[in-house]
Order: structure tokens, then sequence, then C-alpha cells
């Protein structure tokens, strides 16, 4: 049979504890990761995938680019829209 607590302590708020080590490493500065396309780059790219959206997705150097109205399969020439920290956007010029 489980212990019962005193009735006094039995809804008494808790410390919390803490394990390891009172300093933890935080960065300054997020991790920021370069990418390998700029805004208004044009490029010539293979569509691999479709996303989620039905958007077409090329890749490179593991860097996703979304890709509207497009096929897998298809080579397109692109012109980078937005770029964001995991992907980017671009529109079909070709």
């Amino acid at each position: 049979m489980p212990r019962r607590l005193p009735e006094k302590t039995r809804n008494a708020k808790r410390k919390l504890r803490r394990r390891g080590s009172k300093r933890r490493y935080r960065p300054s500065k997020p991790f920021l990761q370069k990418t390998p396309i700029w805004e208004n780059q044009e490029l010539e790219v293979v569509i691999d995938d479709i996303g989620s959206r039905g958007d077409g997705i090329a890749r490179i150097q593991s860097y996703l680019i979304f890709v509207p109205n497009s096929k897998i399969g298809e080579r397109v020439k692109v012109r980078i829209l937005s770029v964001g920290g995991k992907f980017a956007v671009a529109e079909r010029i070709a």
C-alpha cells in the first residue's frame, strides 16, 4: 500500500530539482547556416520531388528550393525570390 502524505503537505508546491551543473552552455548568437544561394540569383535546377502543397522541390547542396508550377524531372530556369534559413522560394523564368 502506498504511503500517504500528511494533509498539510499533500497540496504544497514542490521545488524543482536541478540536475547537473548550474552553468549551461548558451551561445550568444544563434547558429547561422550560410546559404548556397541568394535572392535574385538565376539558376537552372532539376525538380526531384513534390512538396505537400504541390510545389516542385529542387536541391542545391541539400538546401531546398520550392518552385511552383513544376513537375518531377523537369529542368527549369528559376529566379530566387526569398531565402530563409532552411529553404528558398523561386519563380519559374522559362
